[in-house]
């Protein structure tokens, strides 16, 4: 069983005390605000990179053609398969 090193602000069930309520009671309204901040700042920059994503056509990207099939050697049978040697033949 892991030990926890005991807190003068949590109580032996380790809820807060009134001294850790009392100690970061002047923090509670910037904590807050910090905490909102930075949420609107993550929202805006995901909706503005979502928005400007989506207006990109791509029509300035060049699709490549199909790839040019390479040319057929003139001593290959079409009905054997490579590396296949058939004796008398």
């Amino acid at each position: 069983m892991p030990v926890i090193p005991r807190s003068s602000y949590y109580d032996k069930h380790y809820k807060q005390s009134a001294a850790l309520i009392r100690a970061r009671r002047p923090y509670l309204v910037k904590n807050v605000l910090t905490g909102a901040a930075i949420f609107t700042f993550t929202i805006g920059v995901y909706a503005f990179t979502i928005r400007a994503v989506s207006q990109d056509e791509f029509e300035d990207v060049k699709v490549p053609d199909a790839p040019v099939q390479p040319p057929h050697t003139p001593n290959v049978s079409p009905n054997r398969s490579a590396g296949s040697t058939s004796i008398g033949a």
